[in-house]
């Protein structure tokens, strides 16, 4: 009797312990995209484009002390996404992915507001995948682009129920 018990208790609890420690070892992928507002409107419009070779920072601090305990930093790919790897649970931290910098000579002005987003990097938020993807990061054009104001006038029209 005592030898079923033993074998029923490794037979259930056993892979509830493996299943539990395992999601913390899974790896996090940080998704983004940054872009250029030709506009300078703060967002994205039918204009915008996205950057290539831009660079991206993940930090994350402690909650408590405002140490940086964990830092990366990618480059975006052709299409100005971005993947960032993440190695470890960061549950008692506070993380953001910022831009660094833009390959643009003439849209390297980050855009207020959208010049860094938070993310959630633990596992106890009731996100099942390991995918967490970020608000979109932007720079700004020095000079508002001519057909802008076709754009805006078309957002006004919209506005005013037609």
């Amino acid at each position: 009797m005592g030898v079923r018990i033993a074998f029923m208790v490794v037979l259930c609890v056993f892979p509830a312990m493996v299943s539990a420690i395992r999601p913390h070892l899974t790896p996090f992928y940080v998704k983004g995209r940054v872009f250029c507002d030709p506009c300078r409107a703060g967002f994205e419009t039918p204009l915008t484009t996205y950057i290539a070779g831009a660079e991206v920072t993940l930090q994350c601090k402690d909650r408590i002390t405002n140490n940086n305990v964990y830092s990366k930093q990618v480059k975006t790919d052709s299409t100005g996404s971005f993947t960032i790897f993440v190695d470890a649970n960061q549950a008692n931290q506070n993380c953001d992915a910022s831009l660094v910098t833009s390959p643009l000579r003439d849209c390297k002005e980050p855009t207020p507001g959208r010049d860094h987003t938070r993310v959630n990097l633990n596992r106890f938020n009731g996100i099942a995948t390991n995918d967490r993807f970020v608000n979109n990061l932007g720079f700004m054009k020095e000079i508002v682009a001519s057909s802008c104001a076709k754009i805006f006038k078309s957002y006004q029209e919209l506005g005013n129920g037609n």
